[in-house]
């Protein structure tokens, strides 16, 4: 007779228990207990199967830790994704969730567009005022006044402006001014000044003429720069200085410096003279009326030279001492060096 079979044992990894073959305990099925790093998760129900068709699934090691490491980052994920709270103001969408509209300006954000915004406007009515003020005819030049004029006619000088009546004053500059009155050769320069609401006053400064050209029977009156600013047949009628070479010496070296001397000459001794030559720019002399000569040399410490003969000329005759003869009068007067002048 055959050796009754022993059960056979099972041995299992450290913290499993042993249960003999054959023997179960109260549940209706038996579990071999696991490890303490291995969890028993039973599965969900499975629609359409009998209850007693349910399965469980043990998962395999580690998987519990695993499950435990990537839980956290989960949580951090969820916890990005979530909105901030916030008090801004919030319009709920279509879905049921909601939006944020805006924050709260600051309230230094708040002043500075205020303050924009108030500038803006300002610079906009006064574009507008300026803009009206360009084209009103509120604002047309009605009268013409002129000012420091003594060699031209008033009548001329209205003549030339007349382009500007009914113009409105913003719209007229000077140099607008100025090319309308260089028809007329006695007009140096000129400046322009508005007197709202219809007056233009006109600041001439004229040429002022320092010698007669002598050009054939015609004696020419020319300024510094030797524009013409008129003719006479009687050069005594002109009481100014002569110069002798006709047109063709406007613009040479020396006319320009005999005329340079002439124009910084002091009345008092311009009225005194009869005529004024030079061989070079550097040696200008001048003639008086009465015979006597003077050296100028050439056109530098204007000025001085001016105060220096004029003190010359005005000084008295020197008295006689008694037994000599009475002293000549100086003919020359040499100022080519004013601080060191020479009469002869």
């Amino acid at each position: 007779m055959a050796e009754a079979r022993k059960p056979r044992v099972i041995k299992t990894r450290p913290g499993i228990s042993e249960t003999p073959a054959g023997e179960s305990d109260s549940s209706s099925a038996a579990v071999r207990s696991t490890s303490s790093k291995v969890s028993v998760a039973p599965l969900t129900d499975v629609p359409d199967e009998k209850p007693a068709a349910r399965k469980f699934s043990v998962p395999r090691p580690g998987a519990s830790r695993i499950k435990e490491k990537t839980e956290p980052k989960q949580k951090k994920a969820g916890a990005k994704a979530a909105p901030a709270q916030t008090d801004a103001p919030v319009k709920e969408s279509g879905d049921g969730g909601a939006t944020v509209l805006a924050f709260p300006m600051p309230e230094h954000k708040r002043r500075r567009r205020n303050i924009l915004y108030s500038v803006a406007g300002v610079a906009a009515v006064l574009a507008l005022v300026m803009g009206m003020a360009m084209f009103s005819p509120v604002l047309g030049v009605r009268t013409v006044v002129f000012d420091g004029q003594k060699l031209v006619g008033e009548g001329t000088l209205q003549l030339a402006v007349a382009p500007l009546i009914n113009k409105p004053l913003p719209q007229i500059r000077e140099s607008e001014v100025q090319e309308l009155l260089g028809t007329v050769v006695q007009v140096k320069s000129s400046s322009i000044e508005a007197r709202p609401p219809s007056t233009l006053v006109v600041h001439i400064v004229e040429r002022v003429p320092v010698a007669l050209l002598k050009n054939g029977e015609d004696y020419l009156l020319v300024d510094q720069d030797g524009v013409q600013l008129g003719s006479t047949k009687d050069p005594a009628s002109a009481l100014l200085p002569l110069i002798d070479g006709g047109t063709a010496a406007i613009g040479q070296d020396t006319f320009q410096a005999m005329t340079a001397v002439l124009a910084n000459l002091p009345q008092s001794i311009l009225s005194q003279l009869a005529n004024a030559t030079a061989k070079s720019p550097d040696a200008v002399e001048l003639a008086l009326a009465d015979g006597r000569s003077v050296v100028w040399g050439n056109a530098s410490d204007m000025e001085l030279k001016a105060q220096v003969l004029e003190a010359l000329l005005t000084a008295p005759m020197p008295t006689a001492e008694p037994g000599k003869p009475a002293p000549v009068p100086a003919k020359v007067f040499d100022v080519s060096a004013p601080r060191h002048p020479v009469t002869r």
